[in-house]
């Protein structure tokens, strides 16, 4: 199950754990509870500090990770934790040992201080690259704090639980048996939702930050390859991100990046974060922006927050990216999570055996349905236009599979379903002009994207699909602001593109900086410039 060179690396972690532990195991005589046996045994055979023993659960396959000493101190999983959940098992090995976390003082003792009983149980899938946050934020709790327990379960080997619990997208929390959230949720959004002191905290740590040079608004590559670029300047530099890593904490496959030959998402966001954070700059992360004000009397332009809070810079790069284009139909917004996703490889393995469609027939929406071909029982592609419009390699790929059906020249009008779950759609002929129905229990939309732009309308130049006007420069109709990233009017929406213009807005920031006032008091910065 693990392969020699994977078996040397877990070993090697293995040597950093503090305390014995247990693997406790609740099997039965399945194929999928011989699977966890044999990782069991192969995790416990590599370290003296593990021991392995059975005990009944309700569910099984799944196994318990506890201290040795206090079995309070615990996590468990329900299935087996390999693909993007390889590395929270590992985690939990080692915070259950007692080995500390990454993570700031002040959020393990919010943690640690959460007053109450919390069972949390989380619903993942082996190919979501968004679960293993979840995941591993809810484990550290139930580590950190006696009060907290957390299971995270495979839903594509519990599919009665999932079906019976109506979860159709994760990850899915739910906390003493009632819905909690769903997606991406990161260890201080999770506390802030349990602890409602902790936001006006944290609006008011801001609310105390001194002026930047330069302040990013966006966490993609645009915005971390701008704070990398500016910081290394010596000036003060700050990043406020609703979510660090954006868009591409949803793709997985990366294969187009210049000397990378492959990687994924969330790796990316990890590796992006860890250079961010190595050159000094002030991530704020889980801060969404809500108004822009040109700069005054004072010359420091103002960004309003979500939280109450704002910042004030001398310059500002907009890097706000995009999310996905909805239909806007009826029945979209109502069976969102219920049939309705976005996300082929988190969601997909939870329509095992189903019908489902696929909506656009670009590059996103035939590989969505390459994928899902693989999973479910039927996909049917529609697209608006007279012709798919995905690469060619792509679309003979797509030809090839039985189990699809392709459906041109069609506008989807609505979603339908029986109120708790989506049970079709109906599209429109634009031939004909014929309405028809297909009978189907998921509708992954792969549109395209939309620019996060609606809070700068009025305050900035916008084109009438909502980016933001930019030279080629990054300048904006603003003086002091500029702009990188799929947000603007750059037409190639590609990573490696939006980093290099993000890269280019922060040297035209510097340049503006030197030009029309001195620097701040210079930030930390990483090692010479070399490129």
């Amino acid at each position: 199950m693990l392969d020699d060179a994977l078996k040397t690396q877990l070993a090697a972690y293995l040597e950093r754990l503090v305390a014995p532990i247990e693997l406790v195991a609740s099997l039965d005589g399945s194929e999928s509870s011989a699977e966890l046996r044999a990782l069991l045994e192969t995790v416990a055979a590599l370290s003296p500090k593990i021991t392995l023993s059975e005990s009944a659960d309700a569910r099984m396959p799944s196994f318990a990770i506890q201290r040795a000493d206090d079995a309070s101190v615990a996590v468990r999983f329900a299935g087996i934790p390999l693909g993007h959940e390889f590395t929270s098992l590992v985690l939990a090995l080692l915070q259950v040992s007692g080995y500390p976390p990454k993570v700031e003082q002040a959020l393990i003792d919010a943690v640690k201080g959460l007053d109450g009983e919390f069972h949390f149980e989380s619903y993942f899938s082996l190919s979501c690259g968004n679960c293993p946050d979840v995941v591993q934020a809810l484990n550290l709790m139930a580590v950190l704090n006696p009060r907290i327990t957390h299971a995270a379960i495979d839903g594509a080997l519990f599919q009665a639980e999932v079906e019976a619990r109506e979860v159709m997208a994760v990850p899915a929390v739910f906390l003493n048996g009632q819905p909690f959230g769903s997606g991406r949720m990161e260890l201080a959004q999770i506390v802030a939702k349990l602890d409602t002191g902790a936001e006006v905290r944290a609006a008011e740590a801001i609310k105390a930050k001194a002026p930047f040079d330069v302040l990013i608004v966006g966490g993609g590559p645009a915005g971390a390859a701008a704070a990398i670029y500016a910081a290394r300047k010596g000036i003060r530099t700050g990043i406020a991100a609703e979510r660090f890593g954006g868009q591409v904490m949803d793709t997985m496959g990366i294969e187009n990046l210049v000397a990378v030959t492959e990687t994924e998402g969330p790796k990316l966001a990890a590796e992006l974060e860890r250079n961010v954070r190595a050159n000094g700059v002030d991530l704020m992360n889980l801060q969404r922006a809500e108004a822009l004000v040109p700069a005054g009397a004072d010359g420091l332009v103002e960004v309003k927050l979500a939280s109450g809070a704002s910042l004030k810079s001398k310059t500002v790069i907009l890097a706000t990216g995009a999310r996905w284009r909805t239909m806007n139909v009826p029945g979209e917004d109502l069976y969102r999570n219920k049939g309705v996703a976005f996300c082929p490889h988190c969601d997909g393995p939870l329509f095992k055996g189903k019908r489902v469609a696929v909506i656009g027939g670009g590059n996103s929406g035939v590989e969505a349905a390459i994928d899902l071909a693989g999973l479910v029982a039927h996909v049917t592609l529609l697209e608006f236009d007279v012709k798919l419009r995905a690469d060619e390699v792509l679309q003979r790929k797509l030809r090839s599979l039985p189990n699809v059906a392709v459906i041109t020249n069609a506008q989807t009008t609505e979603v339908t379903g029986d109120g708790q779950r989506v049970d079709g759609l109906v599209y429109t002929d634009r031939g004909t002009g014929e309405s028809k129905r297909v009978d189907l229990e998921g509708v992954f939309v792969q549109i395209g994207l939309l620019p996060n732009t609606e809070w700068l309308k009025g305050t900035i130049e916008l084109t009438p699909r909502g980016e933001i006007v930019t030279d080629d420069k990054g300048h904006t109709s603003l003086p002091g602001v500029f702009a990188a990233g799929d947000a603007t009017t750059e037409p190639y929406k590609q990573i490696v593109v939006a980093m290099g213009g993000g890269s280019t807005a922060a040297l035209s920031a510097f340049d503006h900086l030197i030009r029309h006032s001195a620097p701040a008091a210079a930030a930390p910065v990483g090692t010479p410039e070399t490129a």
